[in-house]
């Protein structure tokens, strides 16, 4: 007798509160036959915690090629799995897409348990246009194909989501600060943790913030697309006055102080003139 094929669930871990976790996710994971980890040390944290003693494999970037046929074939033989990664859905930045691609492929059956996502929090909280979006996620390491790729998203009319680590977010900002110009643009850091940030203003004014500020944690960059902008190149010091520099920067949710922060660093000023000039 062949035996009836099992399911693959797509199980959403918190991204940082663990409050996030849904009723359903802790019941699945501890109802199937073995959990598929991006790191196992990592989510046999978070089973100990919800008390589930499921067993545990290793499917991650370096071992798909192996473990994804072997996952199959234990899905094929009856076994329900659930797959999870670090954090979040699996299957966003993560070789989660390429197991469900096997299991259609197989006729097995996927099912998606909803939860955290890292992209969506960021972008619903943003204020940024949420009408139509393009996920990136992270950038390419090289050079050549992420020039290529930033040049490919300039005259886009949609939000743009990426993300990145704290070690490279100075570097991307102002990369995507010289292709993008001065666009709106909003960071979040830390999302549902406690230090948990979202530092809104343009390109630029979020080069100058972590110039000054030491980058830490994961980071979620949301990009205003070209629709949203009047220009996607800054505006000649010439052509605008200070006020109305400080008052632009404003309008996207920069402080008042950090606004002239900025412009005083742009325009070679102290801050003290730029101050006196908002104010008279």
């Amino acid at each position: 007798m062949v035996e009836k094929p099992g399911t693959l669930y797509l199980c959403a871990t918190p991204i940082g509160n663990l409050e996030d976790m849904t009723y359903r996710a802790v019941r699945v994971l501890g109802e199937v036959s073995v959990i598929a980890a991006e790191d196992t040390r990592h989510t046999r944290k978070l089973l100990s915690h919800f008390d589930i003693h499921t067993r545990l494999i290793s499917y991650h970037e370096h071992n798909k090629v192996e473990r994804g046929p072997e996952i199959i074939e234990r899905i094929l033989a009856g076994q329900d799995v659930a797959i999870v990664s670090d954090a979040g859905l699996p299957g966003i930045s993560d070789p989660g897409s390429d197991l469900v691609a096997l299991a259609i492929i197989a006729g097995i059956t996927v099912v998606p348990l909803p939860g955290a996502n890292a992209a969506l929090s960021a972008l619903v909280a943003s204020g940024i246009d949420t009408t139509m979006f393009t996920f990136i996620g992270f950038l390419p390491k090289n050079k050549k194909k992420r020039r290529e790729l930033i040049a490919s998203l300039v005259a886009s009319p949609y939000s743009m989501v990426f993300y990145e680590s704290p070690h490279h977010i100075k570097a991307t900002l102002t990369e995507l600060h010289g292709a993008f110009g001065e666009r709106s643009a909003v960071v979040a850091r830390e999302l549902t943790k406690k230090f948990e940030e979202f530092v809104r203003g343009t390109l630029e004014f979020l080069r100058f913030h972590f110039s000054e500020c030491d980058p830490r944690g994961e980071f979620t960059l949301i990009v205003a697309g070209q629709a949203d902008c009047q220009s996607t190149s800054p505006i000649p010091d010439d052509q605008i006055s200070i006020v109305d520099a400080v008052m632009a920067l404003m309008e996207t949710g920069t402080t008042k102080k950090d606004a002239i922060k900025v412009i005083a660093q742009q325009r070679g000023l102290p801050k003290r003139e730029v101050y006196q000039a908002v104010l008279d």
